[in-house]
């Protein structure tokens, strides 16, 4: 499957902004069965400084830096994606990993999970919480293995959050949304995160887009996608296998890769700081259209 990928910022300033500097990741990844064909940034007012760089998690990041005054930034991302499916999520429905033998694994910090290790630990939006843990902990029988856990926990956040645009932030810490029962997609993967790690497994953000489709007889609007958030989880012997708890499904043809991290915070599309006095309007627009 084929996709074009056009995601637009546009930031409006009250008054003119002298200096900015910012952090842009919004560049899709080269995966197995994930192919990034192309991708370019264009940026106006044209920055003074540009870098590309890979970051620790081997994200592709955009610096750059503007020192002439300017009201308007316009941020115009496109690229081209094909997939082929994700095979991990098949082979982790036959797995027979107890997911206590994960975490015991984990805990013991085994060689070879070295590098999954920093996915059990928190982070800037994943605390370590007993709310949290209590929430999740009827997913985890005793003799229940990681698929059938990380599965049942994926339902119970679809049950039992409404997705509800506008009502957190990303600053919302996931205990609110478990009492709210209201959030976003960030907010479902930060609470799917959230119950693993502190069940002791490893998990991490996964930042990117989603197909959507008008309703039926309606034509899809332009500029009426957005961007998406899930969850991804370490199965032994297989890797990453990745969960939509926003969407109660497992991603294979329609989830578009952008970014891994440890939470928000590591894979953020864009953010930056501005020297400015006023306020700024900001309006973002995205269209994912299939291809083939």
């Amino acid at each position: 499957m084929r996709y074009k990928i056009k995601h637009v910022t546009e930031y409006t300033y009250q008054d003119p902004v002298s200096l900015c500097h910012n952090r842009v990741c919004l560049t899709p990844l080269n995966l197995p069965q994930h192919t990034c064909i192309s991708s370019q940034i264009k940026i106006q007012p044209p920055p003074d400084d540009l870098t590309y760089r890979k970051d620790f998690f081997g994200n592709t990041v955009l610096f750059f830096s503007s020192y002439t005054d300017h009201d308007h930034l316009e941020i115009v991302s496109e690229s081209e994606v094909n997939l082929e499916g994700r095979p991990n999520a098949d082979h982790a429905l036959d797995s027979p990993v107890l997911w206590k033998e994960m975490q015991q694994r984990l805990a013991s910090q085994d060689d070879e999970l070295f590098e999954i290790i920093q996915y059990t630990l928190p982070s800037t939006y994943i605390p370590y919480s007993e709310e949290i843990k209590k929430f999740s902990e009827d997913c985890f029988a005793e003799d229940a293995t990681l698929w059938s856990a990380c599965h049942a926990l994926m339902q119970k956040i679809y049950k039992n959050i409404e997705f509800k645009p506008g009502f957190t932030t990303i600053n919302t810490p996931v205990e609110f949304v478990v009492k709210a029962k209201k959030g976003v997609c960030q907010d479902f993967a930060h609470l799917m995160i959230s119950c693993l790690r502190n069940m002791g497994l490893a998990a991490r953000y996964v930042s990117g887009y989603i197909e959507t489709l008008p309703p039926p007889g309606k034509e899809k609007l332009v500029g009426s996608d957005a961007s998406h958030a899930w969850v991804s989880v370490y199965f032994p012997s297989i890797g990453w296998v990745e969960f939509d708890p926003t969407n109660n499904l497992l991603p294979t043809y329609n989830h578009i890769t952008v970014a891994f991290g440890r939470d928000y915070h590591d894979v953020a599309p864009i953010k930056g700081i501005v020297f400015s006095s006023g306020k700024q309007n900001l309006t973002v627009k995205v269209d994912v259209t299939r291809l083939d």
